[in-house]
């Protein structure tokens, strides 16, 4: 191994290990991020951008979505909320392509490797549209796979903004149910 290639593996395991440790911190924190709802617009975007940054656990940015979509624009909190989860989402995509060496090893995404292969960008599309923890697995594929950052970008943005405008009018129509509130 040269060492060019032994410098970039310590750089992998570093921003690797810089993920993971900034997924514990968001989780840590998770009750401080929640004031940030007062910031409108723009807190909904950073709360977003937050709780997609980690990597595997999940925080549930959806339900910030569904609750501002109640007390925003629903159109501009899918927007918000939207880009802010596409950003996010990166972490996965970095932690796959700094963590090659090992996800490769790893036979569980064998399948969704094929997948990415052969549809990659309706499967960041699909992946990211569905509200599922496993989203994190499709950005490290891609990551590995070294799909365009852009591209990975564009798709995941689409399916996510999608996503939050589903959850964002549910939460304004959820006040229809209940007038008294």
């Amino acid at each position: 191994m040269t060492r060019k290639e032994k410098l970039q593996n310590v750089a992998r395991v570093a921003l690797l290990l810089s993920l993971l440790g900034l997924t514990i911190y968001l989780i840590s924190v998770r009750d401080q991020i929640q004031h940030l709802e007062a910031y409108g617009y723009p807190g909904i975007f950073f709360l977003s951008l937050l709780a997609n940054a980690t990597v595997i656990i999940p925080i549930p940015g959806i339900l910030l979505t569904s609750a501002m979509g109640a007390v925003f624009h629903p159109f501009w909190v899918a927007m918000a909320a939207g880009s802010g989860a596409a950003i996010g989402e990166l972490s996965g995509y970095l932690a796959g392509f700094s963590g090659r060496t090992v996800i490769q090893r790893v036979s569980k995404y064998e399948k969704l490797i094929g997948w990415m292969k052969k549809y990659g960008d309706i499967t960041i599309l699909v992946l990211a549209f569905f509200p599922n923890p496993a989203f994190d697995m499709a950005g490290i594929t891609a990551g590995v796979l070294k799909v365009p950052v852009q591209r990975f970008l564009f798709w995941c943005m689409l399916g996510k903004i999608l996503k939050m405008l589903v959850f964002a009018y549910s939460g304004a129509k959820i006040l229809d149910l209940f007038p008294f509130l």
